[in-house]
């Protein structure tokens, strides 16, 4: 059983996507998926417990324009349904036909989309306060939507902010969470998003991620895809988190047929939260010894 905590950096699909790798190369592999604006490193704390207590390899990608992935060519729209060419390439990269995603936010509802769409090259789904449904945009909303997609892509990025110390970027990136997000579990995920250049730092992600989406889902295009995901899903949820009992969150659960739902304490990081990572640990492992 592998038991080191220490990943090692690969590089996947001729260096276009960075990833982060646990656990022995011929171990069961899982592809972990991670939030917006995040990177490979919001499961470094996850990943290492996962990989001793259930002897498997995980995987962490950076998606396209985070961490120390590749940016896509000028003109291309970072849509959400682009990021499942990332796991693809991941997976055929892998050589896995099947695999696990371990997901978290964003990477939740990549997952959920792809498992609905894709579900051929899914074993398993582990969502971590994340499925889809939470970015959508009603018919009536199509047109202002648009617009403000065409406009966003149209007006020039601002400059990236330099900071002189590491500890200036993690106030940074705590201050700027559209979640509540501490100094203790922002700084893997800082520390992975920085370049230095000329004696200060800069973080590395795409600006153009803060655009707005030029097209989303329908809600009632979302009900189909959910309700076609044949694979298990285990969905964790944070007792502070994004889903709960809102109602967007409520009627995305009702559609998906093998669903299983923990809620447990912590924020919507509480996968990398030091307090909370090993309830993480602890329901994930717990339905395998059910099932074995």
């Amino acid at each position: 059983m592998n038991t080191c905590t220490e990943p090692r950096s690969i590089s996947l699909v001729d260096g276009r996507l960075a990833a982060l790798v646990w656990g022995r190369d011929d171990a069961p592999t899982w592809l972990a998926l991670h939030g917006w604006l995040d990177n490979a490193a919001t499961f470094s704390r996850l990943a290492p417990l996962l990989v001793k207590q259930l002897d498997i390899r995980i995987v962490a990608i950076d998606f396209a324009g985070h961490g120390q992935s590749e940016w896509l060519p000028p003109r291309v729209d970072y849509a959400l349904w682009d990021y499942i060419h990332d796991v693809l390439d991941a997976l055929d990269a892998l050589k896995l036909e099947r695999a696990t995603l371990l997901a978290h936010s964003l990477g939740a509802i990549v997952a959920s989309v792809m498992a609905g769409t894709i579900p051929e090259r899914i074993e398993r789904l582990w969502l971590i306060d994340g499925l889809a449904g939470l970015l959508t945009t009603s018919t009536e909303h199509t047109v202002v939507q648009l617009r403000n997609g065409i406009l966003g892509a149209r007006r020039r990025p601002s400059t990236p902010p330099r900071y002189e110390r590491l500890e200036d970027a993690i106030n940074a990136r705590v201050a700027g969470a559209v979640t509540p997000l501490d100094y203790d579990t922002a700084a893997p995920l800082v520390v992975r998003n920085l370049e230095e250049h000329a004696g200060s730092f800069r973080f590395r992600t795409d600006p153009r991620l803060l655009r707005p989406s030029l097209v989303r889902f329908t809600p009632e295009q979302v009900d189909v895809i959910l309700a076609a995901i044949e694979a298990p899903v285990g969905l964790i949820e944070a007792e502070q988190g994004i889903l709960g009992n809102r109602p967007h969150g409520v009627k995305a659960r009702a559609q998906v047929r093998h669903l299983a739902r923990h809620v447990l304490p912590g924020g919507h990081h509480l996968h990398l939260e030091r307090g909370h990572v090993a309830r993480v640990v602890d329901v994930i492992v717990s339905a395998y010894a059910g099932s074995a």
